[in-house]
């Protein structure tokens, strides 16, 4: 049995797409190519429809996605057609670039690195190695992290063979070598001028796209640990 083939990461926009079911399994079932981002990395999955019926879940098992599905179960072998939630897709995708941006500016300017983070559409909160935050670093960040996305950075991704990702400077805080060893290929989204990681989640083209964000609460989660929640907004 082959895997599935993540179209999301080589063209997050696409939103429909035709797809042959591989297996299925009480309830849901695997393609041999999505474009249903499966929950993971801080990011959760996609809605949807697959012929018609709503999509509920998203997970990656080892080579399959398997799309949870509340409705009828086609059957093995059929070909069926997808359609994301791309309202909800969208608002992950400027999400999730809102975040590489901050870390970014976080790490271009008080060079602290990211300890971990989660999103929902149009919200976020990211954790950094603060200890403590520096006064008045709430509005700070603020007002960086907008001029960014103001100056309308493009995003580029890219593709690295894994013995050439782990010798780029500009990777190596976000830990490549972290990344199992089954994974030959790295991705790599660049926000050019400004940030630079090894990631899987979906992206829009530029940092304008984003709109602005909002830090809405800073708060301590331990020592060296400090959480930042933020919002994504249209102006």
């Amino acid at each position: 049995m082959s895997g599935t083939e993540l179209v999301f990461l080589r063209d997050a926009y696409l939103r429909e797409l035709d797809a042959h079911v591989i297996t299925t399994d009480e309830g849901r079932i695997a393609l041999d190519q999505t474009i249903f981002y499966p929950t993971g990395g801080g990011q959760p999955h996609d809605t949807g429809t697959i012929e018609g019926t709503p999509v509920t879940d998203v997970r990656k098992d080892g080579d399959l996605v398997w799309h949870t599905l509340d409705g009828d179960i086609p059957a093995e072998g059929a070909t069926v057609h997808c359609v994301v939630d791309w309202e909800r897709r969208h608002a992950l995708m400027r999400t999730h670039t809102a975040l590489h941006v901050l870390c970014g500016v976080i790490w271009n300017q008080w060079g602290k690195a990211v300890t971990g983070g989660n999103m929902e559409p149009l919200e976020a909160r990211m954790d950094f190695e603060f200890d403590p935050l520096p006064e008045g670093f709430g509005a700070d960040v603020e007002e960086l992290v907008n001029a960014a996305l103001v100056a309308d950075h493009p995003i580029e991704v890219s593709f690295l063979p894994r013995a050439e990702a782990v010798l780029d400077e500009d990777l190596i805080r976000t830990k490549v070598n972290l990344i199992p060893e089954s994974v030959q290929e790295i991705r790599v989204v660049d926000i050019v001028g400004l940030d630079k990681q090894a990631d899987g989640g979906t992206h829009v083209h530029s940092t304008a796209e984003v709109g602005r964000i909002q830090v809405v609460k800073t708060e301590s989660k331990g020592k060296g640990n400090k959480r930042i929640r933020l919002k994504v907004t249209d102006t």
